[in-house]
């Protein structure tokens, strides 16, 4: 979509040069030709680059007026990319670390305060899909890691980042961080996942000194366990640390569920008093023809009554945010969320001498 209003002005300037000054074909010199300046998106805000373009002179060398960039410009940018690649990285995680939607991911970045379209994001997951993909195709690169290193563990879990959308089955080394295999399939069938099982087994295979497989790491799913125990019959296959752990405090966790139901009933009625509050602080009609006194106590009220619904935004929020089980238990964190909302009462309380909440709402 065109840009209806202009660009605001940079807030950085960068100045590229290249990395060499004779030609790579000829050996000969390479002369500044002209400059080339863009607009790049960062978190950081605008950054201006300035790139200086050096050109062969030498009409016999294959390279002759081709020119020649800054090596630094693609650590920025991607070529005619408005967005960064730190921009492009951040969607990535996201997307598929997180699993935010398209709009989740819109409104963070420009809580960030990047100026980006909604319909942009869309094109930099796809961006970043092909980045990662450009990555996975460097079989050298891995080839050489993976060698040097002996043997791998492998990881298999599937990620949706959308319900009812297809689902991106990934299987990485454990040892290296290395992604072997990404691949998005409609279905979750231990025969669908055999074939991928496979092809990173081939591939691991190929190499001039073939890697082994030592181990399998997952979630226990029971797909993934048929189809580990059909295609690597003889790998050790563990359920995953985390998985495990969960399963471990089960009972626990649901002995901190009860504990927060218990709880959340002793702060209901949140919304009662914030509607209370919210009436008295709506103008009444009349008000300025209303004695002198009574304005001077409806004005005595108005900074307690902020006060509360702010209490009352804590207790609200205090109330929907869990913590992530079994590493933060979620009753746990709410009661030391309520102490603390306690403590700063009881301080308010002896610092004001008294609180009649009842007296001030009635």
């Amino acid at each position: 979509m065109t840009r209806r209003q202009f660009r605001p002005p940079a807030i950085s300037q960068l100045t590229l040069q290249p990395l060499s000054n004779c030609c790579w074909a000829c050996g000969g010199s390479l002369w500044m030709s002209y400059h080339n300046f863009r607009t790049v998106v960062t978190l950081h805000g605008l950054c201006r680059l300035t790139l200086k373009i050096r050109r062969c002179h030498n009409p016999d060398c294959p390279l002759y007026h081709k020119p020649y960039r800054p090596e630094e410009e693609g650590a920025l940018a991607l070529p005619q990319g408005e967005f960064g690649l730190d921009i492009i990285a951040l969607i990535g995680a996201l997307r598929y670390a997180q699993h935010r939607s398209v709009p989740e991911i819109h409104k963070q970045l420009r809580a960030m305060g990047v100026s980006i379209a909604e319909r942009t994001v869309t094109y930099l997951i796809e961006r970043y899909e092909e980045l990662v993909a450009l990555h996975l195709a460097d079989q050298e690169r891995l080839k050489a890691r993976l060698s040097q290193q002996g043997r791998v563990v492998l990881s298999i879990d599937g990620l949706q980042p959308d319900m009812g959308h297809e689902v991106l089955w990934v299987i990485r080394d454990c040892l290296s961080g290395e992604i072997l295999l990404a691949r998005p399939l409609l279905s979750a069938a231990h025969s669908d996942l055999i074939v991928l099982l496979s092809e990173v087994q081939q591939v691991l295979a190929s190499f001039e000194e073939p890697v082994p497989i030592c181990g399998v790491i997952s979630d226990g799913e029971q797909s993934i366990r048929l189809a580990v125990q059909a295609a690597l019959p003889d790998v050790p296959h563990q359920l995953c640390q985390f998985h495990y752990l969960r399963e471990a405090t089960r009972p626990m966790y649901e002995v901190d569920r009860h504990a927060k139901k218990e709880l959340k009933k002793q702060v209901r009625g949140i919304r009662a008093i914030e509607r209370t509050v919210e009436a008295r602080l709506k103008p009444e009609a009349g008000l300025e023809n209303s004695h002198e006194a009574q304005r001077q106590k409806d004005q005595e009220y108005q900074a307690t009554d902020r006060a509360i619904l702010g209490y009352c935004l804590a207790v609200r929020s205090a109330l929907t945010e869990d913590g992530p089980p079994p590493l933060c238990a979620p009753g746990l964190k709410l009661h030391e969320r309520l102490q603390a909302i306690h403590t700063s009462l009881e301080r308010v309380a002896i610092k004001r001498g008294s609180l009649d909440y009842r007296h001030h709402l009635n």
